[in-house]
């Protein structure tokens, strides 16, 4: 198969989303398919386009942004050449560009598949509201045109907004995890340049840092943790300076964190690529998702802690504490609640056998190859359904 990706941000972005869609296009390309990627040249340095590990990634100049939103005048006829160009056509949302796309497939005979990641909630403003309206209208519109629509957890779509009117057309698809292998020295050599110091508790938050993850959440949570850990340690793995959109929000916080970073209990490891991932998750004792709304729909991080034998705790946000209940790997706290999480960071910490579960069956349910083949045999259904 011919199989266009459309998304508004892809690597060397570092997201959720954009982790998500290059390991489920790299892992269709490994199939065999001819896998192609439509999205923005957010970084004027990244080339038009390029092949990367069998994928071939077409960037679209962006003219100005409105907030997180680009603008792209070029895109529209790129996004007909490349749906003309294959046979089924696969949209990342909430995305702005998605309805023209969709329409083009409906009109060219194409099937298209929308894979919706979570509901957008934009920065306070008049301007980021306008924005956030356009896109759910866009949306909308791309849901319309769109024979099914592909999300994480059933749970998270019965209480989307937008994706309870959309029921009839819903498939359920866990989202791909993988980490590449990991060797002891590896780890050593992690533990060594973040946390040289003798063994005391280490809690991970791995994200960008932006308004919608609750860092506040754990910072205001942490003075009980260190009454009871009074040499705990919280490693942030993931982008926190300069993110689009989220800048007034790190100088909000930056105070607070300055005077956890000169008590030694907190640091910023930075932009990890996978395999500094795949050490990471082994130098933590407990992964925290203290998430405030449904921007966040499943949390990736989680699955990649517990596939390391590291339990989580998650806010009970509907697809955010999913992992945790299906694993039984860690504990759900209230949203937003820090004594919540100071309590069942404490929890945790003083008995991490109880949230201990074997590894291999976790990582065998959410291998990119797996989770392909399941969207293998939906592009293969509705190409079928066109045909007929």
């Amino acid at each position: 198969m011919r199989i266009l990706n459309v998304i508004t941000y892809y690597r060397p972005h570092t997201s959720g989303l954009t982790i998500y869609a290059e390991r489920l296009c790299r892992a269709l390309a490994a199939r065999g398919h001819q896998v192609t990627v439509l999205t923005s040249r957010f970084d004027p340095n990244t080339p038009l386009e390029e092949v990367v590990d069998g994928v071939r990634i077409v960037r679209v100049p962006v003219a100005f942004r409105i907030s997180k939103g680009v603008i792209m005048p070029k895109f529209g006829m790129m996004a007909s050449k490349l749906v003309a160009e294959n046979d089924v056509i696969q949209m990342h949302l909430p995305q702005f560009d998605a309805a023209g796309v969709a329409l083009r497939g409906r009109l060219m005979g194409k099937p298209t598949v929308i894979t919706y990641h979570c509901d957008l909630h934009m920065p306070p403003g008049a301007l980021a509201w306008a924005a956030n309206q356009g896109v759910l209208f866009m949306n909308n519109l791309a849901a319309l045109f769109t024979k099914s629509i592909v999300t994480y957890t059933r749970d998270y779509a019965e209480h989307s907004p937008y994706l309870t009117r959309y029921m009839r057309k819903l498939h359920i698809i866990p989202p791909p995890v993988e980490l590449p292998p990991v060797t002891g020295e590896d780890i050593a050599s992690f533990k060594h340049l973040h946390n040289p110091e003798s063994r005391r508790p280490v809690i991970g938050m791995a994200a960008r840092f932006a308004t919608e993850k609750g860092v506040e959440v754990l910072l205001n949570a942490l003075p009980k943790v260190l009454e009871r850990f009074p040499n705990a340690l919280v490693l942030f793995a993931g982008p926190y300076q300069n993110i689009i959109g989220e800048e007034a929000y790190f100088a909000r916080l930056s105070g607070q964190i300055e005077e956890y970073q000169q008590r030694g209990c907190w640091k910023f490891v930075g932009t990890l690529n996978p395999a500094q991932m795949a050490a990471f998750y082994p130098n933590i004792d407990t992964l925290v998702l203290p998430s405030l709304n449904s921007t966040e729909a499943f949390g990736l991080v989680q699955i990649e802690a517990m596939m390391n034998g590291v339990p989580s705790i998650a806010s009970a946000l509907p697809g955010v504490r999913q992992p945790v209940m299906i694993h039984e790997m860690g504990k759900v706290v209230p949203i937003g609640d820090q004594t919540a999480l100071s309590d069942a960071l404490i929890d945790v910490l003083s008995n991490p056998e109880r949230y201990k579960r074997p590894a291999d069956p976790i990582r065998q349910r959410y291998l990119p190859d797996t989770i392909a083949a399941e969207y293998e045999k939906l592009f293969a259904s509705m190409m079928n359904e066109i045909q007929l």
